[in-house]
C-alpha cells in the first residue's frame, strides 16, 4: 500500500510529518511511535484499519524527517506537540495511542488534556522504568553514541523488540528510520522518559484505556501491563500470545481489528 506523507508546521516552528487515512467523519485516532521510530512504525497495521477509523500516524520531533530542535524531548514536550498537531488538522478530540516509551507521551496527554482524549491505547507500555534490569546498560550505550549512529547497534536495538519474524523490507525500513535520529536526540529522548516518571499521576487518567501487549515482550513484562490495568480506571488488557514488544509490527491485522473495535465501540 502506498502512503501519502504530509507535513504540517506547528506554532512553535516545528515541522512534523504524518500519514492520514480513513473517512473524514470517522473516529479520529492519533498513533504515536516509540523511541527512534517514525510514522512508519504503523504502516503494517494501517492497511487493515476500516475507513470508519480516521487514522493519523505521526512522526514526532527529532525522529524520521521531522524537525530536530536542540531541546524539548520530554514526554511533556512531545505531548504538547500532539495538542498543537491536533489543532493544525482540526481535531477537537481523538483516541491517543502510544507505543513503548511514547506510551508515556500518550498518558501525559490524557492527564494534561482530558477533554481532548476520547480514549487511550497503550502498546508494549512500561509501568515504570525504575525496575528494568537492563536500563543502566542501555543508558550507558546511548550515552556513548556518536554520529553517524552505528548500524550494528541499531540492528540489535530493533531486533530486541520483536519475537515474531516481520517482513525483511519492513525490518530494514525500521532500521533506516532509527539511523536518521541524531545521537543527541537518542540521548535527550531517553533521558526524558527517565526523568519524567508519571507513575504517581497515573490515577488521574479517566479516559477508557486499552492496553495491548505481547507475552514474549523482553522489555515490558506482563507484570507491567497488570500494574497499568490496576492503576488506570476503565482499562482493558489484551495479551497477544507469542508476540514481543511490537504487537503492531508482529500481528498488524489483529492489532488493527482490536484498536478499531475499541474506538468504534466507544464512539457508539
Amino acid at each position: 500500500m502506498a502512503f501519502s506523507v504530509n507535513s504540517v508546521e506547528l506554532p512553535n516552528d516545528l515541522w512534523l510529518q504524518y500519514v492520514e487515512q480513513g473517512e473524514s467523519s470517522g473516529v479520529p485516532v492519533v498513533l504515536l511511535h516509540g523511541l527512534t521510530d517514525s510514522w512508519r512504525s504503523f504502516e503494517r497495521a494501517m492497511p487493515h484499519l476500516p475507513g470508519s477509523i480516521r487514522c493519523f500516524s505521526l512522526t514526532q520531533r527529532g525522529h524520521g524527517d521531522a524537525s530536530r530542535p536542540e531541546t524539548g524531548y520530554r514526554p511533556f514536550d512531545f505531548s504538547e506537540d500532539v495538542a498543537a498537531f491536533m489543532d493544525a488538522v482540526h481535531l477537537d478530540k481523538a483516541v491517543i495511542a502510544g507505543h513503548s516509551s511514547h506510551s508515556f507521551v500518550a498518558q501525559r496527554f490524557a492527564i494534561d488534556h482530558p477533554e481532548r482524549t476520547l480514549s487511550l491505547v497503550l502498546i508494549g507500555a512500561p509501568a515504570t522504568l525504575s525496575d528494568k534490569p537492563g536500563l543502566q546498560k542501555m543508558r550507558d550505550s546511548i550515552a556513548k553514541l556518536t554520529d553517524p549512529i552505528d548500524e550494528d547497534f541499531v540492528r540489535r536495538f530493533v531486533e530486541s523488540t520483536i519475537a515474531r519474524r516481520v517482513p525483511k523490507a519492513f525490518y530494514e525500513a525500521m532500521v533506516e528510520e532509527s539511523l536518521k535520529v541524531p545521537a543527541r536526540v537518542w540521548r535527550a529522548a531517553f533521558e526524558g522518559i527517565l526523568t519524567d516518571d508519571i507513575s504517581e499521576e497515573r490515577q488521574k487518567i479517566k479516559a477508557p484505556t486499552l492496553i495491548i501487549c505481547g507475552d514474549q515482550d523482553g522489555i515490558c513484562t506482563l507484570r507491567d501491563q497488570e500494574v497499568l490495568a490496576a492503576e488506570i480506571e476503565h482499562s482493558q488488557l489484551l495479551v497477544y500470545a507469542g508476540t514481543g514488544h511490537t504487537p503492531h509490527w508482529e500481528e498488524p491485522k489483529r492489532f488493527a481489528s482490536d484498536i478499531a473495535a475499541f474506538a468504534e465501540r466507544l464512539a457508539r
